[in-house]
């Protein structure tokens, strides 16, 4: 275990047991509950003062979120993976406020993703012909500091009763040209199994549905949460559930997250990742090789690295779109195919997800494209001739 590490577990803290302070690690029987880890959040400036060598930057970042409503949260789990003494951690960047967060950039929106626009009954967006993203939940166990709906998680409402999902179910219900539901928030893991079983229950009367996707970062900040019982409600849904999670960084790949990862593979859950690239934690090409490379090895199928959404207050941490094209470039060749996930801009005020990626056709004129390979040669590929009338 590193130095930064044992130190920071030394100060996670129970005192549950006639006021005396017991240093809990994850050695400790606590620490493998994720009602325990969601309950020992740190979610105040004096909880982040407890445990970190904070800079000022990070002090105002965090009174500002108490004070405006975008809440901080990072469990114990979590806060395992920082160093404690370096404000550049690439975790700590993720997680712990900045007061850069009060700035706006040109390009910012309040809601990148036009999804307000594109709402089509509460709690329900439809932005493609054939899927819906259902909002089951405004809660996570973390709030990430980037995220694309930070106007509205945490906001108090908690999970949606299956009461108040009813005008989505039935919209769904009128229209069956929709074949798959993404189910986020919030994060819907951390809600309660038998909550997540009904809502799965729900959906699965809708027999035309090809799929239901689940939007997760439980098992990076929370991987506790994934057990035996929640795995087989996931596993015994139709339609079938796919996990899409989010690991940013190499430091998240902990052994913790693997046996999460593990146990959802082994009953049968396809799952993929969807990293953002971010400036400060992953915006060079070997720290997302190691990710990547890492995310196979648990048979975890890296799907999108996502350039940042336009969050309102997220200019420090968003790259231009030029960085990620140049690290695609370095990583095509160096990584197998089922390891280099699809570079991806969700453009502004929700007209929907576009690839984009180094310029590998260098001429097209009379049958011949040239392209360009990973080494830099050039090639020529020559169409077949147009078929006879």
């Amino acid at each position: 275990m590193s130095s930064f590490v044992s130190r920071r577990l030394a100060i996670v803290r129970d005192a549950s047991r006639s006021g005396d302070e017991e240093a809990i690690g994850p050695d400790h029987e606590r620490w493998g509950d994720w009602r325990w880890q969601s309950r020992r959040a740190l979610r105040s400036l004096d909880d982040l003062e407890a445990a970190l060598d904070l800079t000022d930057d990070e002090r105002e970042g965090a009174r500002r979120a108490m004070a405006e409503g975008f809440p901080i949260a990072i469990t114990p789990h979590t806060l395992s993976l920082m160093d404690p003494a370096d404000p550049a951690c690439p975790i700590r960047r993720q997680f712990v406020p900045s007061a850069s967060e009060a700035v706006t950039i040109p390009g910012d929106l309040r809601d990148p993703l036009g999804e307000e626009d594109h709402e089509v009954a509460p709690n329900l967006v439809c932005r493609y012909p054939d899927r819906a993203l259902l909002l089951a939940t405004d809660r996570c166990a973390v709030y990430c500091r980037f995220c694309t709906r930070s106007r509205m998680v945490g906001d108090g409402g908690g999970p949606r009763s299956m009461e108040k999902l009813d005008p989505a179910f039935a919209w769904l219900e009128r229209n069956r040209q929709v074949r798959e539901v993404i189910v986020s928030g919030g994060d819907p893991l951390v809600m309660g199994t038998s909550r997540i079983a009904r809502l799965l229950e729900r959906l699965g009367a809708m027999d035309w549905l090809d799929t239901i996707r689940i939007a997760t970062r439980a098992p990076v900040t929370i991987p506790q949460r994934i057990d035996e019982e929640l795995c087989r409600v996931l596993r015994q849904s139709h339609p079938a559930v796919w996990v899409m999670t989010h690991f940013n960084h190499p430091r998240e790949l902990s052994a913790a997250s693997q046996r999460a990862c593990g146990m959802l593979v082994d009953h049968g859950l396809p799952v993929m990742n969807q990293a953002v690239l971010l400036r400060g934690v992953n915006d060079d090409a070997d720290t997302l090789e190691a990710l990547f490379r890492g995310l196979v090895r648990w048979r975890v199928r890296p799907y999108y690295l996502l350039q940042a959404d336009v969050v309102r207050g997220t200019g420090h941490l968003r790259t231009p779109i030029s960085t990620g094209i140049r690290i695609m470039e370095k990583l095509q060749g160096r990584l197998s195919g089922i390891a280099l996930p699809k570079l991806i801009c969700d453009t502004p005020a929700g007209r929907g997800k576009v690839p984009i990626g180094p310029q590998t056709i260098v001429a097209q004129a009379d049958g011949r494209t040239t392209l360009k390979t990973f080494r830099g040669e050039e090639v020529d590929y020559l169409d077949p001739p147009s078929a006879p009338d």
